[in-house]
């Protein structure tokens, strides 16, 4: 019986511990976990900013171009990475002669809607010639544009033959 007693005894104390410490370590990982906002998107930084770096509203280029993209007051982070580390973080979108996307969905993956999903800062795009509107959306691990949105200008280019 007192042998009993004595593993019980080592039994809730070592529940304890290990049950407080994954208590703890799970409340770390929630304070550190990117913040939402009340629409359910995650924040993001006011000063946030999202931008071409090497194009211009009015440009010809030829094709295949290249485009850089900016980002300041948040950082670039891979597709589907969460917790410790990612608050701020996020990874491109281009937009190519589209609309805006909805911002409380994710992005959609096509033609019109690339993903840089890897956390790409440069892309290289074929276009045809022509004019054409980008736009630069950065979303969430989830593919969903932040809360406030963080997104460029729509620029449109001239593809020159």
């Amino acid at each position: 019986m007192r042998t009993q007693l004595l593993a019980t005894a080592i039994a809730l104390v070592a529940f304890g511990t290990v049950g407080a410490s994954v208590y703890d370590a799970a409340l770390a990982a929630d304070a550190a976990a990117p913040a939402t906002t009340a629409s359910g998107r995650t924040a993001s930084p006011a000063s946030a900013k999202v931008y071409f770096i090497n194009l211009q509203n009015g440009a010809h280029v030829k094709s295949p171009v290249t485009v850089q993209f900016g980002l300041t007051g948040m950082g670039v982070a891979p597709f589907g990475l969460v917790g410790p580390g990612t608050q701020n973080t996020g990874h491109h979108h281009l937009i190519v002669d589209a609309p805006t996307p909805a911002l409380d969905v994710p992005i959609p993956a096509d033609m019109t809607h690339v993903h840089y999903g890897r956390g790409q800062t440069e892309a290289t795009v074929a276009l045809t010639p022509g004019q054409h509107t980008l736009q630069l959306v950065l979303a969430d691990a989830a593919h969903i544009p932040h809360d406030p949105a963080v997104m460029s200008d729509r620029i449109t280019i001239t593809v020159d033959p």
